[in-house]
């Protein structure tokens, strides 16, 4: 599980912000773009290659997740539930299904949000910080954004 990104200052998102309309959104600057790139690049080096690659519908997940790897299917269990608590319990639930389906030597690549990740793994990350996760949900490392 990837958190997205460096993004310009800020918490959340402005009211009245929609998922499709970045320009309604807090997005990555471009020391996050940079970040994201960087992220690839030590994928590529360690010669990881993720058979699939799911983003969080919000634009800075999706800018990410583009960035690092060059694609990205949409899921929205990974988006974020920071301002609706309420969609806690079923978003956790249907990641931890994404995350048991993951077959023996394929990497699966989530990119998403710290409250999501929080869920998961129970360890605050940074953004562009990841957790590699076990396919029973199990944390197995933390490592530092690139």
């Amino acid at each position: 599980m990837v958190r997205h990104a460096q993004t310009v200052p800020g918490v959340g998102d402005p009211p009245g912000f929609r998922i499709g309309d970045c320009s309604t959104q807090r997005n990555l600057s471009e020391q996050g773009r940079a970040q994201a790139r960087r992220l690839g690049v030590a994928f590529q080096a360690r010669g990881i290659a993720p058979a699939r690659v799911l983003s969080s519908q919000w634009c800075r997940c999706i800018d990410t997740a583009t960035e690092a790897f060059g694609r990205q299917t949409p899921e929205p269990a990974l988006n974020s539930f920071f301002d609706d608590r309420g969609s806690e319990v079923a978003q956790s639930a249907a990641t931890r299904k994404l995350i048991a389906g993951v077959k023996r030597g394929e990497v699966l690549v989530l990119v998403t949000h710290q409250v999501n990740i929080t869920a998961q793994g129970g360890q605050g990350v940074g953004m562009g910080d990841l957790i590699v996760l076990s396919r029973d949900g199990k944390p197995l490392g933390r490592l530092p954004a690139p």
